[in-house]
């Protein structure tokens, strides 16, 4: 087999790029993720900061200058605190100012000036009043001077402030540009992945979905009984493969069909060879047969009362294997009749058969002294069966029960209906079957090893017979059986609700006789045709 990829060499490719483009988009949304968090980190972690400490320095400036101003106007201690405690303020929010500004040139340079212009407030003019005795009003020039210092103070926070602003809006942007540049980025490459899966999935479909739903219709067509149906050689090469096998299978069942077609046809001609041979060598054997017990039979009347006991027994004994003979040869023409026979199923009652089976046994129960029992219900049992077939079954079975019972024994028949199934069982209380040896009945010509031993006569094909004819009627057969004990046989047959079974042919002439019985007596007798009366009733 050539040509074809491996599904290996197909898929492969496909999911290496598909796994490639999922650790691409979870790197760039990784990537702009921790972009985003650090410049949101920036911003509030160090510039917002840095900003508020800004706003802090000028908000002591501010305190000092109101602690100034109260001083020079009340002297009160209260204000000297406010002074000394946003003097030391001052630094450490300044610190934090100047450290945020290191390397930025001209954050660095605003916030120098700033600082200057805070030191000049303070040391020509905070420092020299807090001097001075408390409630000494400034004089005009320390009140110009004070405004311009704090001027210069106020315009310095000024450009300081608008800067930290501009960069924190800068800082904002920033962060708001890296997050949507991540979702650009991820949202761009998910639609790239959508494409490029609906190429993969088309190619796929092209490549092996296709060829596989090809070969799904031709098992389904080859399930359906079509014979002539191929499987395309197309797809990867495993899928090649199956096709290949499969065009090989259904090969190799047209050459089995076309052997099974030639060794039915021999098995029929075997059927039919066997059927004539059966035919042929019991009549054969019947005619010869009939003459040596015809002959037996003259010779016990002429000779009677005169032979001697050894040859009684032997009359006896040649009797007794005629009839053995003449009974083989009619279980093998049952037999073979069981095998080949199509059976004509007709709606019967199984409950009139069983009992007619049971009436037909009687006679030979009483030669023993055996009872039969029979329990069947009322109303009509019935089942699609060949009457003659199946009565023949039951009679086997009754037979063998019979057969297998002591002097004296009892024997019970069960019909049983539960619905769709009907159940005939036989049970006896015989001598029973070997437990090892129940597996072999059915098999032709086998004999429980006790009914040889007790010399029981018997040709071995009884229980073959009623096996088969009951699988010819799609029924089941179960034996249970105990030695020394008895057995059961157990019938099953389905039941046909739906069928009503014909009258018997008996049934047809009562009828017959009754309606000519009752149309006699409508007419009117002619007083001149002299009446006709039959001397001796008509026979059923």
């Amino acid at each position: 087999m050539s040509g074809g990829r491996p599904v290996a060499r197909l898929v492969s490719p496909v999911i290496v790029r598909l796994g490639a483009m999922a650790a691409a988009m979870a790197a760039i949304a990784v990537l702009g993720v921790v972009l985003s968090t650090a410049a949101v980190n920036d911003l509030t972690q160090d510039l917002q900061p840095a900003a508020a400490a800004n706003q802090s320095v000028y908000q002591d400036l501010t305190d000092m200058s109101a602690a100034v101003a109260e001083w020079g106007s009340t002297g009160a201690k209260a204000a000297a605190d406010d002074y000394q405690q946003a003097l030391v303020r001052l630094p450490a929010d300044e610190q934090v100012v100047r450290q945020f500004a290191r390397g930025d040139n001209e954050l660095e340079l605003l916030v120098v000036r700033q600082e200057r212009a805070a030191q000049e407030w303070i040391a020509r003019y905070a420092a020299p009043r807090m001097k001075t005795d408390g409630g000494t009003p400034a004089t005009p020039q320390q009140v110009r001077l004070s405004s311009q210092l704090f001027d210069s103070v106020r315009s310095a926070h000024q450009a300081t402030t608008e800067t930290f602003d501009s960069r924190v809006r800068e800082s904002s942007t920033a962060a708001s540009f890296r997050l949507k540049g991540t979702i650009l980025a991820v949202v761009l490459l998910a639609v790239v992945f959508w494409w490029f899966v609906s190429r993969s999935r088309r190619r796929l479909m092209v490549e092996l979905s296709q060829p596989l739903l090809g070969l799904e219709k031709v098992v389904q067509r080859m399930a359906k009984q079509d014979h002539e149906v191929r499987a395309e050689l197309t797809g990867p090469k495993e899928v090649r493969a199956v096709a290949t096998a499969l065009n090989e299978f259904a090969d190799a069942q047209a050459r089995a069909r076309a052997v099974e077609g030639r060794i039915q046809s021999e098995l029929r001609s075997l059927d039919t060879a066997r059927d004539d041979f059966v035919s042929n060598v019991s009549h054969e054997l019947r005619t010869p047969l009939t003459t040596i017990a015809g002959y037996l039979e003259l010779v016990a009347d002429e000779f009677e009362d005169r032979l001697e006991p050894r040859h009684e027994r032997m009359l006896e004994a040649t009797r007794r294997n005629v009839a053995r003979l003449k009974q083989l040869i009619d279980d093998l023409l049952a037999l073979s009749r069981a095998e080949g026979r199509a059976a004509d199923m007709e709606p019967i009652d199984l409950a009139l058969l069983v009992r007619e089976v049971v009436t037909d046994i009687r006679i030979t129960a009483a030669r023993r002294d055996i009872h039969v029992e029979v329990d069947t219900p009322e109303n009509v049992v019935p089942v699609l069966a060949d009457r003659a077939m199946l009565h023949r079954a039951f009679l086997n079975l009754l037979t063998n029960a019979v057969k297998f019972s002591h002097d004296g024994g009892r024997v019970a028949v069960a019909l049983r209906r539960s619905g769709a199934t009907a159940e005939v069982t036989i049970t006896d209380h015989g001598i029973g079957i070997p437990a090892g040896e129940i597996d072999r009945l059915g098999t032709r010509f086998f004999r429980a090893s006790n009914a040889v031993y007790n010399e029981i006569a018997g040709t071995g094909l009884g229980v073959r017979i009623m096996q088969t004819i009951i699988d010819n009627h799609g029924g089941d057969v179960v034996i249970d059986s105990v030695e020394g004990e008895g057995t059961t046989v157990s019938v099953r047959l389905t039941v046909v609700p739906d069928q009503v079974p014909g009258p018997l042919p008996h049934e047809l002439l009562e009828a017959e006789e009754a309606a000519a019985a009752e149309a006699a007596a409508r007419a009117e007798p002619d007083p001149d045709v002299p009446r006709i009366v039959p001397a001796f009733p008509r026979r059923r």
